[in-house]
């Protein structure tokens, strides 16, 4: 999303044609979505980043005082709705690098299982441009092509819980760049509705491949010790491992909410979706492992 114009700004707008909505803010430290929009940079864009699913996430939870209307799915083709998408697929497309391909391993009859099954880049240097041209394949999940769409709508979930689960394990080889393991496919599921049919199946493939790409780029051969290798990192095995033990999870989304890391908002966000005490063991994690931005 392209800035939306000088003097624009979270909770007051006098620009003619920005539309936003206006929410109540409880919980946020300032009365503003935090973080994002003045880290992006001039013309660097909400869409070319992180921004839209964290600031949707706040709003849902009742943390932030606007959204623009884009995030919701149809209505009026106004002006910034159109604008401002179109900014970010032209980013999009300017920073697009298609995945090599090559020989999958065997199919996998899970989505964890296949998760498990990723072979991961030897050199992980450079970034994550660098890291997929090195991808020497992963494996193929689901084990047959989805049918119906509800099947598609079913394996995304799979896929998002499995990669949601699996960071309580694994953040801690790179705490912001795993989340896009489980938020990537996430955002799919959620935009599902808009989609016509036919693109249900490709979505899904699509998900599945930027899933495992991130988990070959970025995670570690084994899951966290006791204590990760930094002195600092949380104590994984000593997180809560019941929902009993755990606290509620919109007070999870609190505290990712407060922590103000786009990565970290967002991936509890998706961790509620998940809502098992695992998920929420991941989101806590999150908070833990990411640099706050608040």
């Amino acid at each position: 999303m392209s800035d939306p114009g000088p003097g624009c700004d979270v909770p007051e707008c006098d620009v003619p044609g920005c539309d936003r909505v206006r929410e109540a803010a409880p919980g946020t430290r300032s009365g503003r979505v935090p973080g994002p929009r003045a880290r992006a940079g001039a013309g660097a864009g909400w869409l070319s980043n992180h921004a839209p699913m964290a600031v949707e996430a706040l709003v849902r939870h009742g943390r932030a005082p606007a959204v623009h209307r884009w995030l919701e799915l149809g209505g009026e083709a106004t002006a910034p709705r159109v604008t401002e998408p179109a900014h970010g697929l032209g980013y999009w497309a300017a920073r697009h690098q298609p995945l090599p391909a090559p020989t999958p391993p065997a199919p996998e009859p899970s989505a964890a299982a296949a998760l498990d099954a990723v072979p991961p880049v030897s050199d992980r240097s450079g970034g994550i441009r660098d890291r997929l041209a090195r991808l020497t394949g992963f494996p193929v999940w689901p084990p047959r092509p989805a049918g119906a769409p509800d099947e598609v709508a079913a394996r995304l979930e799979e896929l998002v819980r499995a990669a949601t689960h699996r960071y309580a394990a694994y953040g801690y080889g790179e705490p912001i760049m795993l989340v896009h393991a489980a938020t990537a496919p996430n955002a799919v599921l959620r935009t599902l509705p808009a989609l016509p049919r036919t693109l249900w199946g490709p979505s899904l493939e699509a998900a599945w491949a930027a899933s495992a790409a991130v988990t070959a780029a970025y995670a570690p051969a084994e899951p966290a010790p006791a204590r990760g290798p930094d002195p600092s990192a949380p104590e994984f095995s000593s997180l809560p491992s019941s929902s009993s033990s755990l606290s509620s999870a919109e007070e999870v989304f609190a505290r990712a909410a407060a922590h103000g890391n786009d990565h970290a908002i967002k991936f509890a966000d998706t961790a509620l979706d998940v809502g098992d005490a695992t998920a929420l063991r991941a989101a806590l994690g999150a908070v833990e492992l990411i640099p706050p931005a608040l």
